[in-house]
């Protein structure tokens, strides 16, 4: 189910003062794919999958599929997204969901509807036509109501139990970021959630790992340095790619 986590993992890790979760694991899997924002686009995200299945086939030992959140808004399927993270993977491979900005504020408009929510001009009104609700038809039927019918208590149940963090070894996964000036267990939440690059001075970045995150988009994705973003604005470009681990070495696998 959600983040199914085999048998090689895993610890909870936080400060007090953090309200979302954050995981390390024990031991790290044979081979992990971080794959960046999905936005709604069911088809690239199966395709990818595909890949990714086929590739680690001959792989023994556990397959890790990390996604780095942000399922939801612009792209035309989220709803058959968020279906499609919650069943299994093929044996041998788990997958860990990490929670996007886009995923929290869907969460938060389910729990107070409201048609002045900034969160509609982001690509919220693409996900609520995925689950059949339309703000035209308010006069005969409720915001709330249609909420309450049309979206799946098991799809908000799994957007509200995702982590924020995932590291092991020399790596660190988050959706948008770190504040490079700050231990792990320092980060803030909307750091991780929402912050951008810019904000921040990687120059000095002297941390032994490697930040993977996706959030702020990019036309490549650079391989270089102790940051590496995945999110290639799939809804309006039709790429996504993953990022493929295996002990220190990093390649890219896209579906274009």
């Amino acid at each position: 189910m959600k983040h199914r986590l085999g048998s090689f993992f895993s610890k909870r890790l936080g400060r007090k003062s953090a309200a979302l979760p954050r995981l390390s694991l024990v031991r790290p899997p044979a081979v992990t794919y971080a794959i960046g924002d999905i936005h709604g686009c069911l088809n690239e995200l199966v395709a990818l999958e595909r890949k990714i299945i086929v590739d680690g086939g001959s792989i023994q030992g556990e397959k890790l599929i990390v996604m780095l959140g942000d399922y939801v808004d612009r792209g035309p399927s989220s709803s058959s997204v968020i279906e499609h993270l919650l069943q299994p993977l093929p044996s041998g491979f788990s997958r860990i969901c990490l929670m996007g900005n886009h995923d929290q504020m869907f969460v938060d408009f389910c729990r107070s509807p409201s048609t002045s929510s900034p969160w509609l001009g982001l690509g919220g009104d693409e996900t609520l036509a995925s689950y059949g609700v339309y703000l035209e038809d308010l006069s005969r039927h409720p915001l709330p109501s249609q909420l309450r019918a049309l979206v799946p208590q098991d799809h908000l149940d799994f957007l509200t139990s995702l982590p924020v963090m995932l590291s092991f070894d020399q790596y660190c996964f988050v959706h948008a970021g770190i504040d490079p000036g700050l231990r792990l267990d320092m980060q803030a939440d909307d750091v991780l959630l929402k912050s951008r690059p810019h904000q921040f001075n990687w120059a000095n970045f002297g941390e032994s790992f490697t930040v993977i995150h996706g959030h702020t988009p990019v036309d490549e994705v650079d391989l270089r340095g102790r940051r590496i973003n995945l999110d290639l604005k799939v809804y309006e470009t039709g790429r996504l790619a993953a990022l493929r681990i295996a002990e220190e070495n990093c390649q890219l696998i896209h579906t274009s």
